[in-house]
């Protein structure tokens, strides 16, 4: 274990993290987050906890940036523990309305990590996400699982390109929905996971909602309104849909090398987004009008 004293730790062993994760207890009680990863990621892993560092000091609700090294074992990053339930064993079992009101605030909360600007000289938005556009498109077709109905997705990517361009760049937490967040044992609900940070377009941090959605269509809906304050414009859905059109396409191959479990559930999840998007012929998906994301 790491040189800093701890006089406990318990390995924490959810999640699809690379680090390795520990709830470590000090001499005087205090219980912290402790992630390890490799040495020859010292750079990446400095960088991820300055960037934590300055969505710390916005206010967000998250597991706070304490310390920062090496140690035997790595690179380790030493964060505050949060005592609480995962978000989504909780938020979905409350009335609607409870639901909801945690969708608003995650909204909210987002928008606030969006005022991080990205570094100048990022290359420009259309021309990076129309490459990784190709480059699913690529891994689906030479994929052997196919999608029913993959047709849909690919007509929503074509129809919905243009607006990629000349979109603005922001910090992303990169993978922003509510199997990230935790509900304190104060009621409050609080981000976790900053691995997987970006710079880019802040509506695509909206390409995880499909996540949301079957959890929780009142959650969905909330992060939504919250972020928008309640006017969301048509723009966002159109290009929300290309988004989750990409990603959906791309499910399937990822999903491979992990086995049938893996590739059935993303399967499903295909299945859902185009439900829920009238085989994405409309871009308002029924769960934000209010109908049963199931």
């Amino acid at each position: 274990m790491c040189e800093l004293r701890f006089v406990s730790q318990e390995p924490i062993l959810k999640g699809w993290s690379g680090d390795s994760k520990f709830r470590v207890t000090d001499e005087n009680g205090t219980r912290y987050l402790l992630r390890l990863s490799p040495l020859e990621q010292f750079e990446s892993k400095r960088t991820e906890f300055s960037l934590m560092r300055q969505v710390d000091a916005l206010g967000v609700p998250m597991c706070r940036p304490l310390r920062f090294g090496t140690c035997a074992e790595g690179v380790y990053s030493l964060q505050s523990w949060i005592e609480g339930q995962d978000a989504e064993c909780v938020i979905p079992v409350l009335p609607a309305s409870e639901q909801r009101r945690f969708g608003v605030e995650a909204g909210r909360i987002l928008k606030r990590i969006h005022t991080l600007p990205a570094p100048a000289g990022q290359e420009d938005w259309a021309s990076r996400f129309n490459r990784k556009i190709d480059r699913k498109i690529k891994l689906y077709a030479d994929c052997p699982v196919k999608i029913k109905n993959s047709a849909a997705f690919i007509a929503a990517i074509d129809m919905n390109r243009h607006l990629l361009c000349d979109r603005p760049q922001v910090f992303q937490h990169g993978d922003y929905h509510i199997g990230n967040m935790m509900v304190d044992t104060a009621g409050q609900l609080v981000i976790i996971d900053f691995n997987r940070h970006d710079f880019g377009d802040p509506w695509e941090e909206f390409n995880r909602i499909v996540w949301c959605a079957q959890s929780s269509g009142p959650f969905a809906a909330g992060l939504v309104d919250g972020y928008f304050d309640g006017s969301v414009p048509l723009a966002f859905w159109r290009l929300l849909s290309l988004y989750i059109a990409s990603n959906t396409l791309s499910s399937v191959p990822w999903a491979m090398p992990f086995g049938q479990a893996e590739i059935d559930t993303m399967l499903r999840q295909a299945e859902d987004v185009l439900r829920w998007y009238d085989n994405m012929k409309n871009p308002v998906p029924s769960w934000y009008l209010g109908e049963s994301p199931a």
